[in-house]
């Protein structure tokens, strides 16, 4: 990319999230990825540069470490003419939603980050001339914890993201709870993933979005925007898993098309061997699959037909999901046994601040940081250096739970032995694939704090409401027996 001749007009609105906004190239497959900050909060040059750069580390050192380097891609971080971000400020701007306005993109610095554009196939530098179908899962934290510092013992039977859907809701974020549970999609088992993966398509929210082409056809874009059409998806889709047509239109055509993509979706999660050195996590203790969590509409729909728990057929290891959840897993204490030693490496601190950067709280993330959280020990011996290796397991982990996978498909051409990608079959087509992984930036520091006020938070709203509802229902049932006693009289 030569940053001497940029045209704004060449790039287009991508997406964005909380803290950074991407546009894509019309031509080359590569986005350009830009930092966001409130209105009054600016950092110099050399803090934003910094900060990118402690981004591309923490990805190539220790995520990729972890996920393999088929998945992960770092990018590199590139200083652009200030006019030209400027002017693609204000070309975007009328596409960017109302909600995320509330912080602005970088113009002064010029620094951002030049990565692959994920949506594509990895594999080639321009644009395809074959059409790209690209689907992009935020899974969420696919365990519950089994930490004996959990205060909760609802915490241990409901997994985070169903009790959030609650408070959520209450809160106006979305408009109605989502079937989707975490840990149906992490089983393994292909009943639960596609009642899982359906539950996503149904109600998107942030965390499944579907590109064709680079464009995006489905998903929210807005936590106002009304809920998706499965029949206007069904009609972008039809071409690519049924191309010979053969289907007639209507709810018949939306459900099997619907029901090819599930399908495709899922052979892509369980396959892959793409080694990372995740392995070195499954000895730890507490590192066990994902048990099934009560909330879920799948296993409560068969406790209701008076079935038992669905088999935990469990995933692949070399798949990509079962090495995120390893990741995930570095958060062994639950977050209400890791802020007592967020507090001592606190106290560490406002003791002797010049230690901040000995203890790499701000980088840089290399092999010393990346060794560190190896040590899966639990035995608290009393030390700041037990207490840091904790915390930045737990910022880790917090990543893994946050982060976005992408599953770009192209429709297999006739003559396709030359092409080396792996492919995945439907019905009526081949697809070639490629998986990758992305919003990988480590979880800050300070967010800590935030993240014990909030869980406790969802704790507490969903103990009131939706578990106090649930007593309320099974008493009421018992007193109805109670009233419905036969007493019989001796004649």
């Amino acid at each position: 990319m030569d940053e001497g001749k940029m045209d704004e007009n060449e790039w287009r609105y991508h997406g964005e999230g909380n803290k950074s906004l991407v546009v894509a190239h019309a031509q080359r497959c590569v986005v350009l990825r830009f930092l966001k900050f409130p209105p009054n909060r600016k950092k110099t040059s050399e803090e934003i540069f910094q900060h990118l750069q402690n981004i591309v580390d923490f990805g190539k050192n220790v995520m990729k470490e972890f996920l393999g380097e088929n998945y992960v891609h770092c990018g590199e971080v590139v200083q652009l003419p200030l006019d030209f971000v400027k002017q693609l400020c204000l070309k975007i701007q009328c596409e960017r939603p109302e909600s995320r306005c509330d912080k602005d993109l970088d113009t002064l610095s010029g620094y951002a980050l030049c990565l692959p554009n994920l949506a594509r196939l990895q594999t080639y530098q321009f644009a395809e001339r074959r059409p790209i179908l690209c689907v992009e899962i935020k899974p969420k934290c696919g365990f519950i914890p089994s930490s004996s510092y959990v205060t909760h013992e609802l915490k241990h039977r409901v997994c985070r993201y169903c009790m959030h859907q609650h408070l959520k809701v209450a809160t106006g974020k979305w408009k109605q709870i989502s079937k989707y549970c975490p840990l149906d999609l992490y089983s393994g088992n292909k009943q639960r993933m596609y009642f899982a993966l359906k539950s996503l398509l149904q109600e998107a929210q942030n965390n499944l979005k579907i590109f064709k082409n680079g464009e995006l056809i489905y998903g929210c874009k807005d936590a106002r925007s009304p809920m998706a059409d499965w029949s206007e998806l069904a009609h972008h889709l039809k071409p690519f898993f049924f191309p010979s047509n053969g289907l007639a239109s209507g709810p018949h055509c939306t459900r099997a098309v619907i029901r090819e993509l599930v399908r495709v979706i899922t052979r892509v999660l369980l396959s892959g061997s793409d080694k990372g050195r995740a392995g070195a996590l499954r000895s730890g203790p507490g590192l066990r699959g994902p048990p099934v969590c009560e909330a879920s509409p799948f296993s409560r729909s068969l406790r209701c037909q008076g079935k038992n728990t669905p088999e935990r057929s469990g995933l692949p290891k070399g798949c990509l999901l079962y090495k995120t959840l390893q990741v995930q897993m570095l958060d062994l204490l639950d977050i209400e046994g890791l802020y007592p030693l967020y507090r001592r490496v606190e106290r560490y601190l406002e003791e002797f601040p010049e230690e901040r950067k000995t203890l790499q709280i701000d980088g840089p993330y290399d092999e010393a940081f990346y060794q560190r959280l190896l040590d899966l020990s639990t035995e608290d011996d009393g030390t700041v250096a037990f207490a840091l290796t904790k915390v930045q397991q737990y910022r880790v982990a917090m990543t893994a739970k946050d982060c976005s996978i992408m599953i770009a498909l192209s429709p297999c051409l006739q003559d396709a032995s030359s092409d080396q990608r792996p492919v995945v079959p439907s019905s009526r087509s081949r697809f070639a694939f490629s998986v990758s992984v992305l919003d990988l930036d480590l979880k800050p520091y300070e967010s800590i704090p935030h993240q014990y006020k909030l869980d406790s938070k969802i704790v507490n709203y969903y103990l009131k409401t939706v578990h106090a509802k649930d007593a309320t229902v099974m008493s009421t049932r018992f007193k109805e027996s109670e009233d419905c006693t036969l007493v019989l009289h001796k004649v």
